[in-house]
């Protein structure tokens, strides 16, 4: 049996409840999950935690990154500004498996303020188990990345 594709995890603190609820879920699932921070619901700046954890994703250390805020806007901006990763904002079962199926993300993007903790958890696992499509899709993901 292959091996569950780890996460890596970050949020700041209006993102801090559904990390903790997210590291919960996936490790109950037996997924390898590193925490990135931040490590309290104490107002803090989100870069601060989302790029180390959108870096160890583009370099290989990590399957999937998960960024949470309060909207997760903030978030999949710092994360897209890695090379290498493509982050969701992600809001729905639609927009999750889209992002996985259409443009390869490997970055997820949710706001606490956004969606029910429940959502979130199902959002997760739509995310994690949507393979990439292909076909016409590789080559608009491949025109994303610069030169």
């Amino acid at each position: 049996m292959d091996a569950l594709p780890t996460v890596a995890i970050a949020s700041d603190h209006a993102g801090f409840a559904y990390k903790t609820a997210i590291i919960e879920h996936l490790r109950k699932q037996g997924r390898v999950v590193q925490d990135f921070g931040t490590h309290s619901a104490e107002s803090c700046d989100y870069p601060v935690f989302i790029r180390p954890c959108a870096e160890a994703v583009a370099r290989g250390e990590y399957t999937y990154g998960i960024v949470l805020g309060g909207s997760g806007n903030g978030e999949a901006i710092v994360a897209n500004k890695v090379r290498g990763i493509r982050c969701a904002l992600v809001f729905s079962e639609d927009t999750a498996r889209w992002g996985r199926g259409h443009n390869n993300a490997n970055c997820m993007a949710i706001g606490e303020r956004t969606v029910s903790v429940e959502q979130a958890l199902a959002y997760v696992d739509v995310f994690l188990a949507t393979p990439f499509d292909g076909g016409r899709h590789q080559r608009r993901v491949l025109q994303i990345e610069p030169a």
